[in-house]
C-alpha cells in the first residue's frame, strides 16, 4: 500500500500520476516545494522514494528545491540512493530470468533508471554530503494525547554515500564520488563510508573510496 500523504500533489508524485502533479503545479507553482504535514516529504522526495524518473524530471524543470529536507532531515538524494527493487520487481525478474534472459535485462534496466535518477539530482545541485537526522529526543505529544514524556528517534547522520556503501551499490558510488562525496564523513556511530565498506568486506568499494580520499 505504501505511504498515504495529506498533500494531494505528494500522493500523486508517489503514485507516479504525472497528470495530477501537473494539475497542481499549474494551479500554483508553489506546490512544487510543498511539504507534507505527516513527514515533511516534498513531491520530489515522494517521487524519489519510488524512483519515478518522469515525475522527478518534471519537478526539476519546475525548479523544485533539491535540498529541502523532510522531518528525518533527508533530501531527495538519500531516497534515490536508498531506492531498492520492489517485491514485484524481484518477482518479475525471477519469473522472467529463464525466458531469453528477459529478467536479467529488466534488472539492468531498473538499475540504469536509478542511476539516471541520481545523476539528475546531482546535476540539479543537490548537496551530496548532506546528512540525515540528528538522533535527538522528541516530544510524543503530537502522536497521541494519551502518550506522555519523550521517545527516542533513531537518526543516523548518514550521507547518501553511507547508504550506497551499506547497500553495496557499485553503480552509484562512482557517481557520488565524482560529485565530491566525502568518504571520511562519520555518522552518529562514528563510522565513515570507508569504515562501513571495510566492515562489510566490500573490497572493490574499499578500493574506490581509498582512491577518492
Amino acid at each position: 500500500m505504501g505511504i498515504l500523504y495529506s498533500e494531494p500533489i505528494c500522493q500523486a508524485a508517489y503514485q507516479n500520476d504525472l497528470g495530477q502533479v501537473w494539475r497542481w503545479v499549474k494551479e500554483d507553482n508553489r506546490y512544487v516545494d510543498v511539504q507534507d504535514g505527516f513527514n515533511g516529504d516534498t513531491p520530489l522526495i515522494c517521487a524519489c522514494r519510488r524512483g519515478h524518473v518522469r515525475i522527478v524530471s518534471f519537478l526539476l524543470r519546475r525548479n523544485a528545491d533539491v535540498n529541502l529536507k523532510n522531518l528525518k532531515e533527508r533530501t531527495c538524494l538519500h531516497y534515490a540512493v536508498k531506492k531498492r527493487f520492489t517485491f514485484f520487481d524481484y518477482l518479475l525478474i525471477i519469473l522472467l530470468m529463464p525466458v531469453l534472459l528477459i529478467g536479467y535485462f529488466l534488472m539492468v534496466s531498473k538499475t540504469k533508471q536509478n542511476e539516471n535518477l541520481v545523476r539528475m539530482l546531482l546535476d540539479a545541485g543537490v548537496e551530496v554530503n548532506a546528512t540525515d537526522c540528528k538522533g535527538e529526543l522528541k516530544s510524543a505529544d503530537n502522536l497521541a494525547d494519551e502518550l506522555q514524556g519523550q521517545f527516542s528517534v533513531f537518526q543516523y547522520g548518514y550521507t547518501a554515500l553511507h547508504y550506497a556503501c551499506q547497500m553495496k551499490n557499485q553503480t552509484l558510488i562512482p557517481l557520488l564520488l565524482k560529485a565530491r562525496a566525502d568518504p571520511m564523513i562519520r555518522n552518529k556511530h562514528g563510522e565513515s563510508s570507508l569504515d562501513i565498506a571495510q566492515r562489510l568486506k566490500f573490497s572493490q568499494i574499499v578500493s574506490m573510496l581509498k582512491k577518492a580520499s
